[in-house]
């Protein structure tokens, strides 16, 4: 059964991908590449890594 599933997650970029990220439309829709990982060693919250994004048409 298909459901809609909505979420709010923190994301991260670094180097090159940052500076496209900034230069990006506001607003935009985009395809984001990338992994999850522990916010820190210690926590049981996550982050998602972007290390490549593309817009969407």
């Amino acid at each position: 059964m298909k459901r809609q599933v909505e979420f709010d997650i923190a994301a991260m970029a670094a180097g090159e991908i940052s500076g496209r990220l900034n230069k990006a439309e506001l607003g935009g829709m985009f395809q984001f590449t990338g992994f999850l990982a522990r916010r820190n060693r210690n926590s049981k919250s996550v982050v998602f890594h972007i290390v490549d994004f593309d817009p969407v048409a």
